[in-house]
């Protein structure tokens, strides 16, 4: 995901979001710190679960927040055509796949978390983060 040319903030959020439906707080715990690290406000973490009615998101994290809440609940009625048309017209083909596969995989870090009853660890982060998923 770092190569992948997403912007590192919009990646954070991502794992972030998807690991809060998910309620997997090792990744939380793990995501959070490397979001920090790398420079994310708090109070734009604070807010994350009520992305919504916040104003501290760009159209285009707005954007991919919805196109993670709707690839991670997927069973729950697949992706409206509307998410996908806004989601198409804000990022290139290439972004989309890129988005689309952090979205995969912090799902798939946060089901075997989860699974394997990993509990948070109080990661220590370097500066630009080095975590997993």
């Amino acid at each position: 995901m770092r190569q992948s040319g997403l912007e590192q903030s919009l990646i954070h959020l991502i794992k972030i979001r998807s690991s809060q439906i998910n309620g997997c707080a090792f990744c939380l715990d793990m995501h959070t710190r490397e979001a920090r690290a790398d420079g994310e406000s708090e109070g734009r973490l604070y807010l994350l679960d009520a992305w919504r009615e916040a104003l501290e998101y760009s159209d285009r994290e707005r954007t991919a927040l919805a196109w993670t809440e709707a690839v991670t609940l997927v069973a729950d009625g697949h992706v409206p055509d509307e998410v996908y048309r806004s989601v198409s017209q804000q990022f290139t083909d290439k972004e989309l796949v890129d988005v689309t596969m952090a979205v995969i995989a912090i799902n798939g870090w946060n089901r075997l978390s989860i699974g394997f009853r990993a509990l948070p660890a109080k990661h220590q982060v370097a500066m630009g983060g080095n975590g997993r998923g």
